[in-house]
């Protein structure tokens, strides 16, 4: 069985209403195939030029974005970010509520620094994984989606004491604009898209016609629209807000993979890259997600039997992977099940877009490590 009936024989099995899967190497893409429906409901045909919300994915790209300014020593990783950032100046940290449901906060014992901020040790959290977060926002007024304030809020502990996956890198992105003095978009448009030439990527205040729809699936069986979407709003997003293709993302993680230099555009520099490739937080365990809206996200754990760490933007894997990946390789995620690893060890790199709720769905899952297969030969 070749990749191409391997990859469809896992589609037909996932469930998914749409997907396209890339795999490339360090010298170009070996494969990229689209699967399925953009919108199932018009029957509308994926095509491997899409755009979908890559949501978290988004992450690691304004993590490299700000890599780059802490190169031209812009930024800093250890000082306080709230030389740049006052709204993170004297942070609080939630440590319960009071009988009559107010929060209740103290002092936190450090400051916050950029390296908090990329590693997810910041104590930040997300109102969709921490009951906690959302019981803040419950009392104090939930803020509006796109918003700043939707990113404003007590920390959940002292900074450098934990891992929770957070909005964290939407202030990386605020850090970066305040840096550079410029808006993030337009910042990684110059740095980042137009020297990689990815032409489809950007935080758009609409998708286009043709993008990739968000699915959920019905109860009787299909599937229905949802009306998600992560752009506009006040702020361009570092924790979320990009619309990308597949072989646009792949021109990012092929850069990490080459040690930040694609087609003669040096991006990073090969210390940085190594940088964001090695686990910044020792002991602590980095991975799991909890929920509290488990229609929007599940519980998720890439690998519940590894003690996964995390770099300057990545999940790193201690052990190899069940699918083929080797020790030491990248990789996150995007909430509309979007996928991506990068392996520097074998030289492979793989992007699986998809768009559907919740995060963290078994067929989407499932397609993923197909694919991860098929680029490592294993099953063919």
């Amino acid at each position: 069985m070749n990749s191409r009936q391997m990859l469809e024989e896992a589609f037909a099995q996932s469930g998914l209403p749409g997907a396209v899967a890339l795999i490339a190497d360090r010298d170009g893409v070996r494969l990229v195939e689209a699967f399925g429906h953009a919108d199932a409901t018009t029957g509308a045909e994926m095509e491997v030029d899409t755009v979908f919300q890559i949501a978290s994915m988004t992450k690691a790209i304004v993590s490299a974005g700000a890599m780059q300014l802490v190169e031209s020593g812009k930024l800093n990783l250890d000082t306080p970010i709230c030389d740049l950032l006052p709204q993170l100046a004297n942070p609080q940290v939630l440590t319960g509520f009071s009988d009559s449901g107010e929060p209740q906060l103290r002092p936190a014992s450090r400051p916050i620094t950029l390296r908090h901020l990329l590693t997810h040790t910041a104590g930040l959290g997300y109102f969709f994984i921490r009951p906690e977060v959302l019981r803040y926002f419950a009392v104090t007024g939930m803020p509006a989606p796109g918003s700043l304030a939707s990113i404003e809020m007590p920390l959940l502990f002292d900074p450098g004491e934990n891992w929770e996956y957070s909005v964290a890198t939407d202030w990386v992105g605020l850090a970066v604009e305040a840096a550079s003095g410029q808006r993030l978009g337009d910042y990684l448009e110059a740095n980042m898209f137009a020297p990689l030439g990815m032409t489809a990527t950007a935080f758009r205040e609409a998708l286009p016609e043709d993008a990739a729809r968000v699915h959920a699936r019905s109860p009787e069986g299909g599937f229905a629209i949802q009306p998600m979407f992560l752009g506009g709003g006040e702020f361009d997003a570092g924790g979320g807000g990009l619309s990308s293709t597949a072989h646009d993302y792949a021109r990012f993680t092929r850069m990490i993979l080459r040690g930040g230099e694609l087609d003669g555009q040096r991006i990073l520099s090969e210390a940085s890259v190594a940088e964001m490739a090695r686990n910044q937080i020792g002991s602590i365990r980095a991975g799991y997600m909890g929920t509290a809206m488990p229609d929007l996200a599940q519980p998720f754990d890439t690998f519940p039997d590894q003690h996964t760490g995390w770099g300057l933007g990545f999940l790193i894997n201690p052990e190899k992977g069940p699918n083929g990946r080797a020790p030491g390789s990248l990789a996150w995620a995007g909430i509309f099940n979007s996928y991506y690893w990068i392996d520097p060890a074998n030289g492979i790199t793989g992007v699986m877009m998809s768009q559907l709720a919740p995060f963290g769905d078994a067929g989407a899952l499932g397609f993923f490590g197909a694919m991860e297969r098929a680029a490592y030969g294993i099953g063919a």
